[in-house]
């Protein structure tokens, strides 16, 4: 399955949300990590239209914000669901069994790595580490971290999350 945003740049993207960002950061040096953040924070990812007009207001070239969005991991060029869930294949939680947890994922919502369900709800992104050795596998949903997980707890985790919407 593939992103039910598949047509995302055909959709209209409200560029004017980006005014009280550039007002902020438009004239500070080195503000082209910043502008990203904000917009990224503003649209959920970071759409083309937002950098060309980031690009027309600051002078900044358009293809340099586009390098900068693209090298750091922090930034997604493509919408992501409402839930993204970051699961845990570091060292500790891949001998712990986060394979299955891959596969228990990847089960439950029909997704591979960097997809998002049609309904939009679930993104899943494979990342290195989380920094939460001591309780792994661990993946977390948002900004919520889950830890000592089995394959069944993971599938009523995301259960409960569909439920909610």
């Amino acid at each position: 399955m593939t992103c039910a945003c598949e047509n995302h740049s055909l959709d209209p993207i409200d560029l004017s949300l980006l005014d009280e960002v550039l007002l902020t950061y438009k004239d500070q040096p080195g503000n082209s990590i910043p502008l990203l953040q904000k917009t990224q924070e503003l649209y959920g990812y970071l759409p083309r239209p937002a950098l060309s007009r980031i690009a027309r207001e600051t002078g900044i070239d358009e293809s340099k914000l586009f390098g900068v969005a693209t090298f750091y991991a922090q930034f997604r060029m493509e919408p992501v669901g409402k839930h993204l869930i970051s699961l845990c294949q570091g060292t500790a939680c891949h001998v712990n069994g986060a394979n299955l947890i891959e596969d228990a994922i990847k089960d439950e919502l029909g997704i591979e790595n960097g997809e998002t369900t049609e309904d939009g709800l679930f993104t899943l992104s494979i990342v290195a580490c989380l920094g939460c050795c001591s309780l792994a596998p661990v993946m977390m949903i948002g900004s919520e971290t889950h830890a000592k997980l089995t394959p069944d707890n993971t599938k009523a985790i995301l259960r409960s999350l569909r439920r909610e919407g």
